[in-house]
């Protein structure tokens, strides 16, 4: 079979040949790249030399990199345009790959060369970059077993391989949950409240499913409206009660069983070597450092948090109390905060959403990295796609020099997971005098166009926007000589600052300029409405900073304890919840079960790290607010020291290196308006 992922990318910008790549490729696409990179391993291990840098940690470097980008095509797909016979091939090979990532960990021939070589670092005239790859391939090999007898090394192989396939089978069974489920509505008076794009939305779903009325989803687009607008309580309840049943339903797609085993699991292979528990094992390796520090930082932010929370929630229940409920619930919150912000500011998202035409604000983020790091967008044509909803841009510099290929994926389908990432199909690196720029990826469930209206944002959906595209600069600007260190490869704990600072950009009026305007007639968002919009981003912000750290402290209880004994999620999320908990539990309802960003996405023992991350990008942004949010010397030190840097430098060096000082958390509290 002539199988386009095991040769050379003969396209524009060397771009992945989505219509040419079949589901039947990849399997043995997998298999050979998998030979290829044994391969080259067993060559670095059987050469005859001394052991040196260039010849175990170089080689190491930049071999399998047919693996890399084969792996990174598939799973990418599997996020956004997965099929069952793509979930099939999954299941299939992550075991595979698993496998080969033991292999290379737990080669103690391997070992005791990239030993031999960290023995004598100091000696080396290493450079910072040079060390840290040392460091990661040390304690790489350290943190997998490199180190464990024969039978607790067969052990921890046993131990992967089930924790691989338990977490593919967690995001299945929330994919199906979510797809599984619709709303259908025949009386048109229960629509009431809704915005009309999103009914037109519903409208078009029922037309295309050959049913009556609208069809609502828990696809975000279609979910935020009902239970933000529904003027039917009974509506928003019934939508937010199947949410959370997502993976606590008694039936094929229950993950109950499949978070205990995940947590055992990872307790076990953290326990195996020689930490106390999954959190101290991940943590080591985060600016935190370790899960005592994780929990003060988070108590201590709940304790400044909690009486502001309480003040907001109690204004929200009187509110609502008007309206004639006396028990503010769930399905309450998002609906009477959203009455309340345009009661106070005579402003809700339906009267913003015209000012943020979809293709506007994606110009408006690009003109903003244009002002700041000189980086210029051109739409391309030729570069193929995996689905026609997807759009490519050629990034270059103000020298016209090659920055980075960039795809953007916006609209929800069957097949794409819910939420907002950003993801690669190829690394930075430098190699032989090169320098192989990145192809990034940014992918987003937003509202699509309808048939009278272009695709439209709520506020929210602006910063999201916002957000990924400040994950995906990390990945285009990034400058290291070697893959791993390269882009968002960086520690878990400091991954969120380039995205969430970039989030700011939207509070201010010389960015809003740029890109809020009317999609009928162009003219810009009103003074006023730029004036409220700063006002709203501290709205309700301690209800949900309280939030945040709920999600943070439950996950720091999942893995930062033996769980052994725990016999029952729902009780065991309840005792976690108890100082957070500001609405009644629903019995029917489980975070935990479609919690993904822990059980599937790499955030466990690591949640927190959106508020740590807030942290910094609060501090950082008072340094550009003190500036000017244009200042190009603030935005080169910020280009030069954290996002072309990587992972090549200790994070807490590389934020002070930009911002002068260490950061502390009063930034953060001033904006969210908790303290004063």
């Amino acid at each position: 079979m002539n199988n386009p992922l095991l040769q050379t990318f003969d396209t524009p910008f060397t771009s992945a040949p989505f219509s040419k790549i079949k589901s039947e490729h990849f399997k043995p696409a997998f298999v050979k790249a998998i030979a290829l990179a044994k391969a080259s391993i067993d060559t670095i291990v059987a050469n005859p030399e001394l052991p040196t840098y260039e010849n175990i940690i170089d080689a190491m470097e930049f071999s399998g990199e047919t693996l890399d980008r084969i792996s990174s095509i598939f799973f990418n797909l599997n996020s956004a345009e997965t099929t069952d016979k793509i979930q099939q091939i999954a299941q299939e090979v992550s075991p595979m790959l698993t496998e080969f990532s033991n292999d290379v960990r737990l080669n103690l021939d391997l070992f005791k060369k990239i030993k031999a070589i960290y023995l004598q670092k100091d000696q080396l005239n290493l450079t910072a970059e040079q060390l840290m790859v040392l460091e990661k391939k040390y304690h790489g090999f350290t943190r997998n077993g490199a180190n464990l007898n024969e039978d607790d090394k067969v052990t921890l192989r046993k131990i992967d391989t089930e924790l691989s396939k338990a977490s593919l089978k967690f995001g299945e069974n929330v994919l199906a949950e979510t797809n599984n489920y619709q709303l259908v509505i025949t009386e048109k008076e229960k629509l009431e409240g809704i915005p009309d794009t999103a009914i037109e939305t519903a409208r078009s779903l029922a037309k295309d499913k050959n049913t009556d009325g609208w069809i609502f989803t828990l696809d975000y687009p279609s979910y935020i409206p009902v239970v933000t607008y529904a003027k039917d309580r009974a509506l928003r309840k019934e939508i937010a009660i199947a949410a959370g049943t997502k993976g606590f339903q008694k039936n094929e797609f229950n993950n109950e069983a499949i978070v205990l085993e995940i947590v055992n699991l990872r307790h076990k292979r953290a326990v195996l070597l020689g930490y106390h528990t999954h959190a101290d094992f991940v943590l080591e390796e985060r600016m935190s450092e370790t899960p005592e520090k994780v929990l003060f930082f988070l108590n201590d932010l709940l304790e400044k948090a909690k009486p502001t929370a309480l003040k907001q929630f109690k204004e929200l229940q009187d509110f609502a109390r008007k309206d004639g409920i006396e028990t503010l619930e769930k399905w309450d919150s998002a609906y009477y905060a959203e009455k309340l912000k345009k009661d106070l500011f005579n402003l809700d998202d339906e009267a913003l959403k015209p000012y943020f035409q979809l293709d506007n604000v994606v110009a408006g983020a690009f003109e903003i990295a244009q002002k700041l790091y000189g980086l210029n967008f051109e739409e391309v044509s030729d570069v193929d796609t995996y689905h026609k909803d997807v759009k490519t841009y050629k990034v270059t510099d103000s020298n016209h020099h090659e920055i980075a290929l960039f795809y953007t994926d916006f609209f929800p389908r069957k097949g794409k997971r819910n939420g907002a990432w950003m993801t690669s199909y190829k690394d930075q690196y430098i190699y032989k005098g090169v320098n192989s720029r990145p192809h990034v990826s940014i992918v987003c469930n937003f509202s699509p166009p309808t048939e009278s209206t272009p695709a439209l944002l709520t506020f929210n959906e602006v910063t999201t926007l916002f957000h990924e595209f400040g994950h995906a600069l990390h990945g285009m600007l990034a400058n290291t000589t070697y893959p791993s260190l390269s882009g968002t490869s960086v520690q878990w704990d400091f991954v969120e600052l380039p995205s969430q600072v970039m989030e700011n950009w939207c509070f201010e009026k010389e960015a809003l300029t740029l890109f809020a305007k009317h999609y009928k007639d162009n003219s810009p968002l009103p003074m006023d409405y730029i004036e409220k919009i700063k006002e709203l981003g501290s709205f309700m912000e301690g209800l949900q900073t309280m939030r945040q750290l709920s999600f943070g402290m439950l996950d720091m209880e999942w893995h930062g304890k033996d769980p052994s004994a725990i016999k029952d999620v729902k009780t065991f999320e309840m005792n976690a919840f108890k100082d957070t908990q500001l609405f009644s539990d629903v019995a029917s309802n489980c975070m935990s079960t479609a919690f993904s960003h822990i059980f599937q996405g790499g955030y466990s023992a690591g949640y927190y790290s959106y508020k740590w991350a807030e942290v910094l990008d609060a501090d950082a942004f008072a340094f550009f607010k003190e500036t000017g949010i244009f200042n190009k010397e603030t935005a080169t030190l910020f280009k030069d020291n954290v996002l072309s840097k990587g992972g090549t430098i200790k994070p807490m060096e590389l934020y002070t290196a930009f911002r002068g000082k260490k950061p502390d958390n009063k930034a953060l509290l001033k904006r969210a308006k908790l303290i004063s």
